[in-house]
């Protein structure tokens, strides 16, 4: 699939708790690890949406033509990612849209553009085509139809907040991938500090 049929959305909503810091602006083999992700999802994608709070604290990080969607706060905490893809997901204009965590050191532009080729071939009652493990899926590195979206906001409005639940009651095609590594995110120090190559 080409880059001009495929958008990306980057969530940057996330506390980092148990990093005590702000993850997305750590340097991964000397550059923010936001801005990693980000060269990924444009290399991929013609359009790249930023879903945060927090816009005032990436936008100097990011190129001048970045697009933010400012995520709802609820009592001034975040909704969790699966609300925010939802607020992404609806500016959406392309058939399929790749989502990213703001926390991916391993990702590579050659495999997500490996995967984001195969889209033409995922089945069409499909709504996402992510890969799967023993866990669940991985929900927040892989690819999104837009018609996905009235089911979503239905599953939320009904108090839903889980992806695993979402992905569970709906299809899915499975990313056939044994490139586990490039989901590996940073959630702590100790994370980091094994994620630079």
């Amino acid at each position: 699939m080409t880059k001009d049929k495929l958008t990306a959305i980057i969530l940057v909503g996330g506390k980092s708790s148990r990093m005590g810091q702000d993850k997305s602006l750590l340097p991964i083999n000397g550059i923010p690890l936001l801005l990693g992700v980000y060269q990924v999802a444009a290399a991929c994608a013609n359009r790249v949406y930023f879903i945060t709070p927090w816009q005032e604290r990436y936008q100097d990080l990011l190129p001048e033509n970045s697009i933010f969607i400012r995520e709802d706060l609820l009592l001034g905490e975040t909704q969790g990612p699966l609300v925010a893809f939802s607020q992404g997901l609806a500016q959406v204009e392309t058939e399929w849209v790749l989502l990213l965590a703001c926390d991916l050191p391993k990702l590579k532009i050659e495999i997500v553009q490996a995967w984001a080729e195969k889209l033409v071939d995922v089945r069409k009652d499909a709504i996402a085509f992510l890969a799967h493990h023993p866990k669940g899926w991985e929900p927040l590195c892989g690819f999104y139809h837009r018609s996905s979206l009235p089911g979503l906001n239905e599953f939320i409005n009904e108090g839903g907040r889980s992806f695993q639940q979402w992905l569970n009651q709906n299809i899915v095609e499975i990313i056939p991938s044994n490139q586990t590594s490039i989901f590996f995110n940073c959630n702590t120090p100790e994370d980091l500090a094994n994620s630079a190559e």
